[in-house]
């Protein structure tokens, strides 16, 4: 792909429709790679100057907030044994460790899980089904997906600023230093999570 293709998709009307979409779906699959895509269009921002960043980050956001908020209400309406994926020995046993401690520690979980692809849909799926209240969930998963839409534009952004004139080497760059730093995350998680 040329750079001038390049600029002309971060310019599309729908780049963010898509970018929306993609993230709500990452609720569910997590081989979805909405991070990985925030983390490009920040890239994409600081190189080409589209897409705006000041769109990215509230679009990623909302996203976020309201696949997370699918996700809560499946488990309020449906509890955490009711699919055949939930009982799988890893998701199960993510699930059994977050119900154990969501009730205590929901601010925590929802804040690190944004951030872990699979503790994320346990999470969200055990507050609803131990019923966190939706007026307690809601505040957090908000600023939960603000703060992640705003660190990925951000890593993304730096990466591009460092490569502005290149926005090819920008993005191949960003895409790598996304997984990097949610291994990273993910790790310092497992190492100070009880």
């Amino acid at each position: 792909m040329s750079a001038d293709a390049l600029a002309q998709l971060a310019a599309s009307p729908w780049l963010l429709p898509a970018l929306f979409a993609l993230v709500v779906g990452d609720a569910f699959l997590v081989v979805l790679p909405s991070e990985t895509l925030v983390v490009a269009l920040g890239a994409l921002a600081a190189t080409t100057g589209h897409p705006n960043p000041l769109l990215v980050i509230p679009v990623a956001a909302l996203g976020a907030v309201l696949g997370d908020l699918a996700c809560y209400g499946i488990g309020r309406a449906g509890g955490l044994e009711r699919w055949a994926w939930q009982r799988k020995p890893r998701v199960a046993a993510a699930i059994e460790r977050v119900r154990r401690t969501v009730g205590r520690r929901t601010a925590v979980l929802v804040f690190t899980a944004r951030y872990i692809p699979f503790a994320r849909i346990a999470v969200n799926l055990a507050a609803g089904a131990v019923r966190i209240p939706l007026g307690r969930y809601l505040p957090l998963s908000a600023a939960a997906g603000l703060a992640w839409a705003v660190f990925n534009t951000a890593m993304g952004a730096v990466v591009g600023a460092a490569f502005a004139d290149q926005p090819l080497l920008a993005l191949a760059i960003s895409v790598p230093v996304a997984i990097l730093a949610g291994l990273a995350i993910d790790a310092l998680v497992r190492r100070f999570a009880p």
